[in-house]
């Protein structure tokens, strides 16, 4: 009963700590967008200001250049976090459908009744 117990609390816990991965994930690339689009927005202002607008110019901003460069990593690493959060959201699923699957069997052992009960898929089992 209580080993019972312990691998519950252990599946939840493993449950809330994917979920709270994937939080983190989607956090960090909003904030990574975010910080994109503000350096998006400085590089158009500095643009603006000096009216060159063509990178290979020699007289082109080397803060606009600065800023272009810092979107650019942002934006790779952005996409490297969108593959992280894709397998982080695979694994919280499936550790969640273990969760469920053991807390319906859990369920159903520790019914006193011993009575058929219908499984997924049409299975049944006797208890």
């Amino acid at each position: 009963m209580k080993s019972r117990e312990t691998a519950m609390r252990l599946k939840r816990r493993e449950v809330e700590e994917k979920s709270r991965k994937v939080e983190d994930l989607e956090r960090i690339i909003r904030e990574f967008d975010q910080m994109a689009a503000d350096l998006e927005r400085q590089i158009q202002l500095e643009e603006d200001r000096t009216g060159v607008r063509d990178r290979a110019h020699f007289s082109y901003s080397t803060f606009a250049k600065a800023a272009a460069q810092r979107r650019d990593n942002l934006k790779q690493s952005t996409e490297g976090l969108r593959e992280k959060l894709a397998a982080a959201v695979r694994e919280r699923d499936d550790t969640m459908e273990q969760f469920s699957r053991a807390a319906q069997q859990a369920e159903g052992r520790d019914d006193p009744r011993g009575i058929r009960r219908e499984r997924p898929f049409g299975l049944t089992a006797l208890r």
